[in-house]
């Protein structure tokens, strides 16, 4: 199966630390990988690496058969690598509809005109608009984001991410910060993007009952380095991840690096 995203010996330090160490990843197009580990393995600091926030220290990383180890988070994004942060990233005081709007008109390479009345943009408002349905936000397009719940804030950064025409989507803890009634909605969404079948996901998610039902794949950091990468059944299997969750040898570090 072809690969839309890959890594060579993906390494970067901090100080002598080594944060990430020498990662071997491959995603195939369309496909749902999980990312797994305890504070402190490097998923965070791995998926600043592949949207452009962390240059690396040594190693490359491929993107449909390019190597983007040097371009700049928004050439990347432009290239169609969209991250979501464990902080939602929305802009507060504009309404949900003319958030996603911006970025379907930055997709489609439309400035705004002050002077021309935004009812002017039909096809942009239809467009966004189809967005918000797919995150179940339809019915909040004309609220102020500031006025969103937390969780309803993740739908809608995520609608803007779609908005972008991204081709792969790294969900950084997407549920985190939601309380227990808030995680079925943005299970919803995620579950609603993987069947249509057009997008390569890489999640970190603490959530194991979620990777499970989610995954085609899941990858075990631990200390920066890969420890196992398979399928869900062959990860809960894995007698060396059991023995690290369960033995409790990952190292509880600060979640900076996480």
């Amino acid at each position: 199966m072809d690969s839309i995203m890959e890594t060579r010996n993906l390494t970067i330090s901090f100080g002598g630390h080594l944060a990430v160490d020498s990662v071997n990843l491959s995603v195939p197009k369309n496909h749902f990988k999980s990312i797994i580990g305890p504070n402190g393995a490097g998923k965070t600091t791995l998926f600043n690496l592949l949207s452009g926030q962390l240059t690396p220290t040594r190693g490359e990383i491929i993107y449909k058969g390019e190597n983007i180890t040097n371009l700049s988070s928004i050439k990347r994004t432009r290239k169609g690598i969209g991250r979501s942060f464990q902080i939602t990233n929305v802009f507060p005081n504009l309404t949900v509809l003319e958030n996603v709007r911006l970025a379907v008109q930055s997709q489609a390479g439309i400035r705004y005109q002050m002077l021309r009345h935004f009812q002017k943009y039909k096809e942009l408002e239809s467009k966004s608009e189809e967005w918000l349905e797919t995150v179940m936000l339809a019915g909040k397009k004309a609220t102020l984001a500031k006025n969103l719940a937390h969780g309803e804030k993740r739908k809608l950064e995520i609608a803007m991410l779609l908005a972008l025409n991204t081709e792969v989507l790294l969900l950084d803890e997407p549920t985190a910060g939601m309380s227990l009634e808030e995680v079925p909605a943005i299970l919803d969404v995620i579950k609603r993007i993987k069947e249509k079948g057009n997008r390569t996901i890489l999640l970190i998610e603490h959530k194991m009952d979620m990777i499970l039902d989610l995954s085609d794949s899941v990858m075990v950091l631990y200390n920066g380095r890969l420890l196992a990468d398979g399928t869900p059944e062959e990860i809960m299997k894995n007698e060396t991840v059991q023995s690290a969750y369960l033995g409790g040898h990952f190292d509880e570090r600060s979640s900076s690096t996480t």
